[in-house]
């Protein structure tokens, strides 16, 4: 009998998986934080034997060459791939046996990357699974465009010709795992639901449902903003990751704080965003541990550029380094746990800032002295915006401060984590402003003007 588990890595939208059978197992695109992987193997009382890529990532760092090391198993990476570690190369058709009677088979699914490849799980010569990777996900496909715009279109459509070959090769039985989409930016569109099968996804992917053309023209359309971190991801991964280090960073006192703060490093208070705009260091910037923390911090910080954690307890921070540590943010300069009053020298005064709804914003706007600002993407801005804001997407409004116009800025995303990241960035330039925590489908029922691009 054979066992699938998922290493869910929901901050990013992904997934790593662990198969096997009663004595050995197989980990597929594991995290970077392998311990994981191995608690997981542990609880099943299986050694494990194989680990295998379906591609180079451009969104994480992978754990598949430490784990490997640190287990003895077999390194399994596409043969297209450029890498400069041993690896067993996997050509399309290789199979690989995991335990007895189960194996996996290997497809070569080129779209997301040019060598992008799919593991078919076999048990006694059936396909049960499928480790799909970026290639067909649930309800859409990964995104084309991550490895050279000159390729996008070309990739689009071995992309659209891949899903095609995993439908028409397994059974429809066969249950689809895929890597991406499950919030992550690497989904070409909104991935829906947490599983799937081939008969399934027959009947409702796009990549399956439309012809070529049309399918690569709505594909193209849709993309959205790539993440600036992603261009450092494929690299780290093809060069070998290092192993990780999860102790503890440096301690940081309320001086050291003050000291960073004034050369310019990135000072981030990980509190959740009512706390943060209650009361905060003068100066800092606010990714919640909650949120999406690894993807818009790693997205919006100057790569390589110091950052210094401040949380309210060690198991906090510990579980932020975490997170860091799978987007390529290795060693956070110092770190300091507790809150504000102790990051802070005596008779400092704290910063706030004030919290509203788009009820509260009805009330005020229009206004003179009122700026709106919208920091949502283009492709959700496009659905409607709120008549006369402001547009500056989250991910460039630290390089576009200068051009938020004067007065009193009122800022909002959809759902209130963003618009939290702005204001303590506007609120760290000293500009006077309110964050919107409120969700926008409640901007036109408060009774604010709405128009569509």
């Amino acid at each position: 009998m054979f066992f699938v588990d998922t290493i869910e890595v929901a901050g990013l939208g992904n997934r790593g998986y662990l198969a096997g059978g009663g004595r050995t197992a197989v980990a597929v695109d594991p995290p970077r934080d392998v311990d994981r992987v191995l608690a997981a193997a542990a609880r099943r009382g299986v050694r494990i034997s194989h680990v295998v890529e379906t591609h180079i990532h451009n969104d994480y760092v992978t754990g598949g060459l430490e784990l490997a090391r640190l287990t003895g198993a077999a390194y399994l990476v596409p043969a297209g791939a450029t890498v400069s570690f041993a690896r067993i190369p996997v050509h399309d058709g290789d199979r690989t046996v995991i335990d007895a009677g189960l194996a996996l088979h290997a497809l070569a699914t080129p779209g997301h990357t040019p060598h992008h490849t799919a593991y078919a799980l076999q048990e006694h010569g059936r396909v049960v699974a499928v480790f799909t990777g970026g290639s067909l996900l649930i309800g859409t496909v990964g995104r084309p465009d991550l490895v050279e715009p000159r390729l996008t279109e070309s990739l689009a459509r071995a992309q659209h010709a891949s899903a095609h070959r995993l439908a028409a090769e397994l059974p429809d039985a066969a249950v689809v795992l895929p890597t991406h989409g499950f919030g992550s930016f690497c989904s070409a569109g909104r991935a829906e639901g947490d599983e799937s099968t081939i008969g399934k996804e027959k009947a409702s992917n796009e990549a399956l449902t439309q012809d070529v053309d049309t399918f690569i023209a709505r594909l193209l359309a849709a993309l959205d903003d790539i993440p600036a971190y992603y261009a450092h991801m494929g690299p780290v991964n093809a060069a070998g990751p290092a192993p990780v280090d999860l102790t503890a960073p440096a301690p940081a006192d309320a001086g050291e704080i003050a000291a960073r703060l004034a050369a310019g490093e990135w000072v981030v208070d990980v509190r959740n965003r009512i706390a943060f705009a209650d009361g905060h260091v003068a100066g800092t910037y606010n990714f919640e541990a909650n949120g999406q923390l690894a993807t818009y911090l790693a997205w919006l910080i100057p790569w390589g550029k110091p950052v210094t954690l401040l949380a309210e307890s060690t198991e906090q921070l510990a579980d932020v380094q975490r997170e860091l540590v799978r987007v390529g943010i290795d060693r956070p300069a110092a770190a300091a746990t507790g809150g504000p009053r102790t990051w802070t020298t005596e008779g400092t005064a704290l910063a706030a800032f004030a919290r509203a709804t788009f009820a509260d914003l009805a009330e005020r706007h229009p206004a003179r002295d009122l700026v709106v600002l919208d920091v949502r993407r283009a492709s959700e801005r496009a659905a409607g915006f709120i008549d006369g804001s402001v547009h500056v997407p989250l991910h460039t409004l630290h390089r576009r401060l200068d051009e938020v116009p004067p007065g009193e800025v009122w800022v909002h995303c959809a759902g209130g984590m963003r618009a939290a990241i702005a204001a303590s960035l506007l609120d760290a330039a000293g500009r006077a402003v309110t964050a919107v925590d409120d969700s926008f489908t409640a901007a036109g029922t408060a009774g604010l003007a709405l128009r569509t691009a």
